[in-house]
């Protein structure tokens, strides 16, 4: 297992430096200087959230047959009653301003703002760290109350992740716990759809329910380190399983098959067609502000793989969708089965164990990356096996529960 602390950055490199002491606003207008490897991103992604919502596809022909909206089946409902009564109990704490500034409508474009580096591009809904503590212990009891247990420790373990590189690199005022936005689309209801909005450094969940379906989606879950070595959490690692799960997906095939799924064999190839290593997103295609790309099919189908294979995939989905409680969960599981036949699997890099890479599931109604990252807040510039990023995605336009509000709006 890699040190991280091996790769710190002096305490007086200019890196962490020219910004400690910047609370998240002074540092957002830094992070916006023209010229800046961070100022180039921001104006790279700056216009996209206002691009007419579509969905990810995988040739630009969007599916329109993948997501009926129908009452939850018996046992597939969504915790919509908990999450009303969270819901109320957040917005019961606000006065006017902050409450018109933490919800907007239910089809809003500012779904489409979030964003895992740690610069506040933008400042949808409300930041948490600024909140008082009943604020920012009923905004999470709100995430809680949506997401199955294991799924609320997972985003719980990225927030402390993320509060515990802070203080490694001494900048707690830009990386800390709370350094996050809450927002919160439409009025909780029962049937009508609602939902909310966490994000911030390496972790951003969308979440919407109606009539009892849920959906989150698009998610995001980092980690730099993706382990805390020190302190009440020393111990904890955020990726083991899945970086594991991959792997057996790849060790259960066959050679020939290995090399099909392999599109090419280094994480930054010669091979590589200008601008596939994106300089923020490295390898990842699904990742935020990406709401409409087409994002062509690679890699092997995994209906024709080992069996064995297939179960590791199957585990892998689990995995990726493991923050959706039972039910929904269920339906989500059941939806990619029915695809199963139109789901591939891609692979960039090595895949050896401790060799770092980038990894996709895809179907038509799920896109799941990981990928190994440079360093950001620590200092290397090759892929590292405990920087880890992954992406989940709903191709064909149900990002947000987008595609099940239209038929919604439509048949009011």
């Amino acid at each position: 297992m890699t040190d991280f602390r091996q790769y710190l950055f002096p305490h007086d490199h200019p890196r962490l430096a020219s910004v400690r002491g910047m609370d998240p606003y002074a540092y957002r207008e830094h992070a916006r200087t023209p010229g800046t490897f961070t100022g180039g991103l921001v104006e790279g992604w700056t216009p996209l959230y206002l691009a007419p919502f579509r969905g990810i596809t995988e040739d630009g022909t969007l599916r329109e047959d993948l997501y009926d909206l129908t009452p939850a089946a018996p046992g597939e409902e969504a915790p919509v009653s908990a999450m009303i009564a969270a819901a109320d109990r957040l917005l019961e704490l606000l006065d006017d301003d902050d409450r018109a500034q933490l919800q907007h409508p239910v089809d809003a474009p500012e779904w489409q703002t979030w964003a895992n580096p740690e610069f506040m591009q933008f400042d949808t809904g409300l930041r948490l760290e600024f909140q008082p503590v009943p604020v920012q212990e009923a905004a999470l009891a709100l995430v809680a109350a949506s997401l199955s247990t294991e799924g609320y420790a997972q985003v719980h373990a990225m927030m402390r992740i993320n509060g515990f590189l802070g203080e490694v690199v001494g900048l707690p005022a830009i990386l800390n716990e709370l350094s996050y936005n809450i927002a919160l689309y439409g009025d909780p209801d029962l049937r009508a759809p609602w939902g909310w909005q966490l994000y911030g450094h390496h972790c951003a969940v969308n979440c919407l329910v109606v009539e009892g379906r849920m959906i989150v989606s698009p998610v995001f879950l980092g980690a730099e380190p993706d382990r805390i070595d020190d302190g009440p959490d020393a111990g904890h690692r955020a990726f083991g399983d899945r970086i594991a799960q991959h792997l057996a997906v790849m060790d259960a095939m066959t050679p020939d098959q290995r090399a099909a799924a392999t599109v090419y064999a280094q994480m930054v190839d010669p091979a590589m067609p200008p601008g596939r290593v994106h300089p923020g997103d490295e390898r990842h295609l699904a990742g935020a502000f990406q709401d409409n790309r087409v994002i062509p099919v690679e890699g092997v189908q995994v209906a024709d793989l080992p069996q064995a294979a297939q179960d590791a995939a199957l585990t892998l989905v689990a995995t990726a969708v493991s923050l959706l409680p039972d039910g929904p969960r269920t339906a989500c599981l059941r939806e990619v089965r029915d695809h199963w036949a139109e789901t591939s699997f891609s692979w960039i890099g090595g895949h050896a164990p401790g060799d770092v890479f980038y990894a996709r599931l895809q179907s038509p109604v799920l896109i799941a990356e990981l990928d190994h990252h440079c360093g950001v807040f620590l200092d290397y510039r090759t892929p590292q096996p405990f920087h880890v990023h992954t992406v989940l995605r709903t191709p064909h336009g149900n990002d947000y529960g987008r595609a099940w509000v239209r038929q919604w709006q439509a048949g009011r």
